[in-house]
């Protein structure tokens, strides 16, 4: 199953409000994303239906294995992209918005080989 990039981004912001100690309900992504809570409930019926969340009873949403997997990559993406960019001298801001444009687009193959360069030269762009 192919997920789309707001898709991904649901996914990671979940992972990152949940790695705050943050118990998800569907107001805290629509705050933390700057959209409407039909748009974050629309989002949530559909990552629900292809197993990448579960709500309970509660309405507190929390990722399944799959979806936990699949936002832990997409951060891990959006983490490196972000600090290589900002080593390049990139402003922070600009760096995070970038990271955000390109984790979606590369190929695993294409990821895995770049962290793979630049986790051996990341000093180097320090310099």
């Amino acid at each position: 199953m192919s997920i789309h990039e707001s898709g991904e981004d649901y996914l990671e912001i979940i992972l990152i409000l949940q790695n705050k100690g943050i118990k998800v309900r569907s107001v805290d992504i629509a705050t933390e994303m700057n959209v409407s809570k039909a748009s974050v409930s629309v989002a949530m019926k559909n990552l629900q239906k292809e197993g990448f969340i579960i709500k309970d009873d509660d309405h507190l949403i929390s990722l399944t294995p799959k979806g936990l997997e699949h936002a832990e990559h997409v951060y891990e993406k959006h983490l490196l992209f972000s600090e290589i960019l900002s080593r390049m001298g990139v402003d922070k801001d600009t760096a995070v918005r970038d990271a955000c444009r390109m984790e979606h687009v590369v190929s695993d193959e294409g990821f895995n080989a770049l962290k793979k360069y630049f986790m051996k030269h990341m000093n180097d762009l320090d310099n």
